[in-house]
């Protein structure tokens, strides 16, 4: 039979285990402390519970960590790490360190159902939902895990379509029994799936990001075909009913495409939609992928684009591409290589 998996577990469901198994209540909270404080790979080392009560537990569970089976390292210093998640499924990571931060974008699924036009995800086609467990290990088990300092779910996968895991992950890595990070090291990133995205503002204070990258619906449902189901105007209506202007972030990801959706008029409309959003926007380099006929907007373009948009009052950065080389950079995650060997 086997054995389940102990990372993933919040506190409520290892209360759950132990009173299952007869072992006394405190338990849960020393089980928790050596799965995500100090960070055990084996029961046996769960050195404070007694040896009949580890020998309970090791009938049933195990810790359920898994290393990279793989990894990538760009001249630029971002590492991608490759995780088996499955019989013939894995997910990519990438760890991006950079000025006394250290960045590890993490994947949600095995593919993504949005088919986004600019992303090689989507185009993998979609496999599974991730599990809790699988989201952590890419966090645990990634060999710099004590040197990071911000989560982004921005990996491979719509976080939102599998919403109770990621939510699952998100509270172990922000509660006090969990990795006891502050929610501002955590950001998720969505295409804006309209009720999920309403369950993820009142459910966690994490930071949110939204891929939006056309200010004008028609434009927007050829390069994303959620639009059609979530347009951008109702996700910014459903936005306004929050407030992100104290503790919460709300970002926008814009990637500029050459004469697409990079002209003075895109801008405008951008500040037309999110006029009175207390947000920013983060303007990204578009990475080239095979048999996709758009080009990316020169830099000295997207300096204009984010100037404008800045001297307007919308706050505009331009996000530093990593990781190119290796097919780390945004939009260019894929183990559709790997699924097929």
């Amino acid at each position: 039979m086997q054995k389940q998996s102990l990372l993933g577990l919040t506190l409520t469901n290892l209360q759950e285990v132990v009173k299952t198994l007869g072992l006394p209540g405190f338990a849960a909270k020393q089980i928790a402390d050596w799965l995500y404080n100090k960070k055990v790979c084996t029961i046996d080392e769960m050195s404070n519970l007694s040896l009949r009560h580890r020998e309970l537990l090791k009938k049933e569970y195990e810790v359920g960590r898994s290393n990279p089976v793989e990894a990538m390292r760009s001249v630029d210093g971002t590492v991608k790490y490759l995780y088996q998640v499955g019989e013939g499924c894995f997910v990519e990571s990438v760890y991006i360190p950079e000025d006394g931060r250290a960045t590890l974008c993490v994947s949600s699924q095995v593919g993504c159902k949005m088919n986004c036009k600019f992303c090689m995800t989507g185009k993998q086609g979609f496999t599974k939902n991730l599990t809790t467990a699988e989201i952590l290990n890419q966090i645990i088990s990634l060999p710099e895990c004590d040197t990071l300092t911000n989560v982004v779910m921005m990996g491979m996968g719509e976080p939102l379509d599998n919403l109770d895991e990621v939510l699952k992950a998100l509270e172990i890595m922000t509660a006090s029994y969990g990795f006891g990070w502050s929610p501002k090291r955590v950001t998720l990133s969505t295409v804006g799936l309209k009720k999920g995205l309403r369950r993820f503002i009142e459910e966690s204070d994490c930071h949110l990001a939204i891929s939006l990258h056309a200010p004008i619906s028609a434009l927007r449902s050829e390069l994303m075909p959620a639009e059609r189901a979530f347009p951008i105007t109702e996700i910014v209506e459903l936005l306004r009913h929050y407030d992100f202007s104290k503790q919460r972030r709300l970002s926008f990801e814009y990637i500029l495409f050459e004469g697409v959706n990079d002209s003075l008029l895109h801008a405008k409309e951008l500040l037309k939609l999110l006029r009175g959003l207390h947000c920013r926007i983060n303007l990204i380099r578009f990475h080239a992928i095979l048999n996709v006929d758009l080009k990316g907007t020169s830099m000295d373009a997207m300096v204009k684009f984010r100037d404008y948009l800045t001297s307007h009052g919308l706050f505009t950065t331009i996000r530093a591409s990593r990781g190119e080389d290796i097919f780390a950079a945004c939009g260019m995650l894929s183990t559709f290589r790997k699924t097929v060997e």
